[in-house]
Parts: C-alpha cells; sequence; structure tokens
C-alpha cells in the first residue's frame, strides 16, 4: 500500500506506517552521513542546540553530489546505514522521528526506534541520479567544511521509500 506523509513527522503519522509500506514523503528533509552525525552528537553531548529544530523531523543518509546546471542537487543516493548507528540513539532521543538510508540497523537503533515512535525508511539503492528528481530545493545548513557530506536542508516532493522498521519494531525486507 502507498502512503503519502509531510514532515515534520507526528506519532500518530509513524503509528500509521507499517514495515513493507511503500510512502512518499513531501516536505522538509535533512541530510548527514558519518561526519555530520558525529558533530551533531558532539553538539548535544556539551548541551548545545542543534542547526535545525530536530522536532519530527527526518535525517536522511546521502551526500548529494554537486547540483548539474538548473537542477537543485546532483545525484543523492542512501548510503549505508549501520556506519551511523553509534550516533542514531542520541539523535532520536533529541528528536529526529524518521531515518532515510538503505540496510540493516543494530539491536541499539532499534530499540531506539521503538522507544521514541520513530520509523525507518529504506530508500532504493543506485538510483541517486532518479531520487534527485524529487529534489525541489537544497541548501546547506551545517558544517559546510564538510562538503557533500554537510549537512543539507531538502525541500522534496513524492520522494520514494519503503517501511523497513516501523515504530513497533517489524522490519521489511525482501532479503530477509
Amino acid at each position: 500500500m502507498e502512503k503519502q506523509i509531510n514532515t515534520p513527522l507526528t506519532d500518530e503519522a509513524i503509528k500509521d506506517l507499517h514495515a513493507g509500506d511503500q510512502v512518499r514523503i513531501t516536505g522538509t528533509i535533512y541530510t548527514a552521513r558519518d561526519a555530520a552525525h558525529k558533530k551533531l552528537v558532539e553538539l548535544l553531548e556539551a548541551g548545545r542546540p542543534l542547526p535545525f529544530d530536530p522536532a519530527g523531523q527526518i535525517i536522511y543518509y546521502t551526500g548529494p553530489t554537486p547540483a548539474p546546471p538548473g537542477r537543485p542537487i546532483g545525484s543523492c543516493g542512501p548510503t549505508t546505514s549501520y556506519r551511523m548507528d553509534k550516533y542514531t540513539p542520541a539523535l532520536l532521543a533529541a528528536g529526529i522521528k524518521g531515518l532515510i538510508g538503505k540496510g540493516r540497523r543494530g539491536p541499539a537503533v532499534l530499540d531506539a526506534i521503538q522507544a521514541h515512535t520513530c520509523v525507518y525508511f529504506s530508500a532504493e539503492g543506485g538510483c541517486g541520479a532518479l531520487l534527485a528528481n524529487y529534489v525541489k530545493t537544497c541548501q546547506v545548513v551545517a558544517f559546510p567544511e564538510l562538503g557533500t557530506e554537510a549537512v543539507h536542508e531538502l525541500t522534496v516532493e513524492n520522494f520514494p521509500v519503503s517501511v523497513f522498521c516501523d515504530c513497533e519494531g517489524e522490519i521489511y525486507s525482501p532479503y530477509l
């Protein structure tokens, strides 16, 4: 079943998502990879605010390539999610409600998803150029020194993902 959701996410919207659902996201999402995650968690540990309000937001594990002429973004495919696992529970506790990446997550992340009523979405690997078509705007909002790994704010319209792990801990993978 395909569902439409808007950001920021609410607990009610998340509770309506189930492992295996096909979802289209419209609204704002933020990109962050390994280096940005480390910096975000360091800010939290220092008691400092994040560079964006995390309440109800989605983090997409991607490092977009430079935008070609006339486009807001270059290729923006998902990266392997488990590399962010050591940082994810702290970000979910801070208010992040959705994650987009590819691949399995560790037990601590799966527990945090349930504890904080969150959802982990899977984006199709190898489709970065296609996924870029759903991005309407892109701007760096934090850590520009990280280049493509900087935190970007994306405005997306009907961005296609699947629910890999829902807030009840149910996991969907055609490879399991």
